[in-house]
């Protein structure tokens, strides 16, 4: 109760009673006493003489060289997790290579463990940095980039290579620095195949063919230093000409697009004419052949009739003169509408108009006239047409009265 409290004692001392309370144990006493049980436990201890003989037993001294040679081997189990390989050496000499699992392997310093993980895809930048503040965070390192072509020109390249590692225990031992002997094979390989091709080819259709021969040339090198890398990807990241001359060669690509703009244009019209006259020259073709064939066929028909007339003409050659005569002015007068009849003895000839007269009957019988009418005409016409024989009688024609 305090002695403050109600109902307590108020003469009482708030500091009496201080010398009886619990105290902490004294650091000296506590340490005595743990010294005093580890030498119990090796077999020594504070006798009952009083004399403090800290000397351990041989058991004692067994016991503990046993525990810590137990400690030593458990510290030489390791894990191997998938996708690692496990590179055992002892004394820095190659012992063997552990699969993924548990293994052991003599504690250091004896031997030790290198894990290399197999699996995993390993980038390198080569002309630029990721993160820099040119063209997307992607920053350029002119001395990296910047090649020279076949035609003397300047360009600058970006390369990204991804690689892993396909044997642990030739990237550990037969290369001193893998990232940076892949790097120089890589800038060495990019010169030596840039150089090799003109800018525009470079810059234009020829990127993937460049990619995979850059690929195929750095794998080749890192196979022939035995590295333990395979490189399983090239990526041409960016390649461009440098800053100073960016605006001349932009020009100069629209130019070249605006000539394959005009290429592709002239070859759609000639894919849309070139048929089209082809299929007019076939047809023209045809009809020639067709025209031929019937020139010809026309002309052995009258090569055949006039054979055939020129034997009737050698048996009969009065008769068939005369019907050959016949036969030619009915062909050439059947295709005139005139009419001229000869009066004999006299100087007037008849005139008779019938292809007017045919184009008038064919209007009265479109529509029928209110009257008849009339039509004589008389003309100072020669007295005989050509080939046109006399007639016997003589008169005058009259229609329509």
């Amino acid at each position: 109760m305090s002695w403050n409290e109600p109902g307590g004692d108020k003469k009482k001392d708030p500091w009496s009673g201080r010398d009886t309370e619990n105290t902490p144990p004294d650091l000296d006493e506590a340490m005595r006493t743990l010294q005093n049980k580890l030498g119990g436990l090796f077999g020594g201890g504070n006798k009952g003489d009083g004399n403090n003989n800290s000397a351990p037993s041989l058991k004692g001294l067994g016991f503990l060289a046993l525990g810590a040679v137990a400690l030593w081997s458990v510290s030489g189990f390791y894990i191997v997790d998938e996708g690692n390989r496990g590179v055992e050496m002892r004394f820095g000499e190659y012992v063997s290579t552990t699969q993924p699992g548990l293994n052991w392997h003599l504690p250091s310093p004896i031997e030790k463990v290198e894990i290399i993980n197999i699996s995993q895809q390993r980038f390198l930048e080569v002309g630029y940095r990721s993160g820099g503040s040119r063209q997307g965070g992607k920053g350029s390192v002119p001395k990296e980039a910047l090649m020279l072509t076949k035609d003397e020109n300047i360009v600058d390249i970006r390369l990204a290579v991804q690689y892993q590692v396909n044997d642990a225990k030739k990237y550990l031992f037969n290369i001193k620095n893998q990232t940076a002997t892949l790097k120089q094979v890589t800038e060495s390989v990019e010169r030596g195949v840039i150089g090799a091709n003109t800018m525009d080819f470079v810059l234009t259709e020829g990127r993937s063919q460049v990619v995979a021969d850059i690929k195929a040339e750095i794998q080749s090198v890192m196979d022939s230093y035995e590295s333990g890398i395979l490189v399983t990807s090239v990526n041409l990241q960016d390649a461009q000409p440098p800053e100073q001359v960016q605006s001349a060669f932009e020009d100069a690509i629209k130019a070249r697009e605006d000539k394959q703009r005009l290429i592709n244009e002239a070859e759609a019209y000639a894919n849309d004419i070139v048929p089209k006259a082809r299929g007019a020259a076939a047809r023209l073709t045809q009809e020639a052949e067709g025209y031929k064939s019937r020139i010809i066929s026309a002309a052995e028909g009258d090569v055949s009739r006039f054979t055939q007339i020129l034997k009737e003409y050698k048996k009969a050659p009065e008769v068939t003169r005369k019907r050959i005569y016949l036969d030619t002015m009915e062909a050439v007068m059947s295709g005139t509408d005139t009419v001229l009849v000869d009066v004999k003895g006299s100087n007037n000839m008849m005139y008779l108009p019938l292809d007017k007269l045919v184009d008038k009957s064919a209007n009265n019988r479109a529509k029928p006239l209110s009257d008849n009418y009339t039509t004589t005409t008389r003309s100072t016409a020669p007295n005989r047409s050509i080939n046109q024989p006399r007639p016997s009688s003589r008169g005058r024609v009259e229609r329509g009265r």
